[in-house]
């Protein structure tokens, strides 16, 4: 597709730049030029999250549309614009001006040429020390989990830098409030089987004097427990085996003796390891039979979540339908 058909296109469509912001004064208006000059035909949201300095202020001045969240946290923001903005496309970027907004037509355009339901801007330092090393291990290690358990369409689960479809947004179950909310998009996706791309964007450091909101160890731990969490809703089967795998396996570590004393002897002479054991037996069959049972809860959300995905048209569709009104 040339460049002008791609430009047509995404005039075609309703394109709506959303931006979870606070205390981001410094930064925010240029963020919001960048996302006008790339995509001229966009709204552009600024969602604030009770920002106690000027950023309400730039953002409008820069000519951005200004709402508020009053309930703190990341999660609650996305939520909130999530269900109060209409669009086609959905392009989400943080208003700190690390990421490179400069080139969100670029990620428009792979989601439309691919017919894609989100594209990942997958962060590349740019300058030398602007990716802490904490963050950037902490990524590494939480996107090499969840490719494990989940998939490996990502290469950069927490970037904060997005472009959706309309029919992701609006069938996306949410329920994190914080800084987790990346992971849960990723897997959202992830479990669906919906069409992704990474595109490598470049990455830079935050203005002198300001602070990332980002906590390394607090906000890993909220992410690692969203993925455990996630584990258990979307595959009941696989975690409850492995529980149950795993008691199964102490109570076998506590019974060889007893079993071994009673064969040898017919006696049974720790009566306390015997009954512990097969306690903890029937624990372990338990556990299993739990996880067959959500197995079948799970199937039955995920298809009824795959139906509401499936209510809205894709990008490909929406387009095709707008030029044939057009004709008519």
């Amino acid at each position: 597709m040339d460049d002008t058909n791609k430009q047509q296109d995404i005039t075609e469509l309703r394109v709506a730049a959303i931006i979870p912001c606070f205390n981001e004064a410094a930064c925010i208006g240029q963020v919001v030029a960048d996302l006008k000059a790339a995509l001229p035909s966009a709204e552009v949201y600024v969602y604030d999250n009770n920002s106690t300095d000027a950023t309400i202020d730039s953002a409008r001045r820069a000519g951005a549309i200004v709402r508020t969240e009053s309930r703190q946290g990341k999660g609650f923001v996305v939520r909130r614009m999530f269900a109060d903005i209409e669009a086609d496309t959905y392009v989400m970027i943080d208003g700190d001006n690390t990421y490179e907004a400069a080139v969100a037509d670029k990620l428009v355009n792979k989601l439309l040429d691919e017919n894609l339901d989100m594209v990942t801007g997958a962060r590349v330092e740019h300058q030398a020390g602007a990716y802490r090393p904490g963050h950037k291990f902490g990524n590494w290690m939480l996107t090499g989990l969840v490719k494990q358990l989940f998939g490996d369409d990502f290469d950069d689960m927490l970037s904060g830098y997005r472009v959706f479809s309309r029919r992701f947004v609006k069938s996306f179950p949410q329920t994190s409030s914080g800084f987790e909310i990346e992971t849960e998009l990723t897997i959202h996706a992830l479990e669906l089987r919906m069409p992704v791309a990474d595109v490598p964007t470049a990455f830079q450091d935050r203005p002198a004097g300001d602070e990332s909101k980002l906590r390394t160890f607090a906000d890993g731990f909220r992410i690692l427990f969203t993925i455990s969490n996630l584990l258990k809703q979307e595959q009941p089967l696989r975690t409850f085996s492995f529980i149950g795998l795993l008691l199964l396996v102490l109570a076998t570590i506590l019974g060889i003796p007893i079993v071994t004393t009673f064969v040898e002897t017919g006696l049974v002479p720790r009566f306390p390891t015997a009954i512990l054991a097969t306690g903890i037996s029937i624990i372990a069959f338990l556990s299993f039979t739990c996880g067959l049972i959500l197995d079948t809860v799970t199937r039955g959300r995920t298809e009824a979540k795959r139906m509401r995905y499936l209510d809205v048209p894709s990008m490909q569709a929406i387009i095709e339908a707008r030029r044939a009104a057009a004709a008519d």
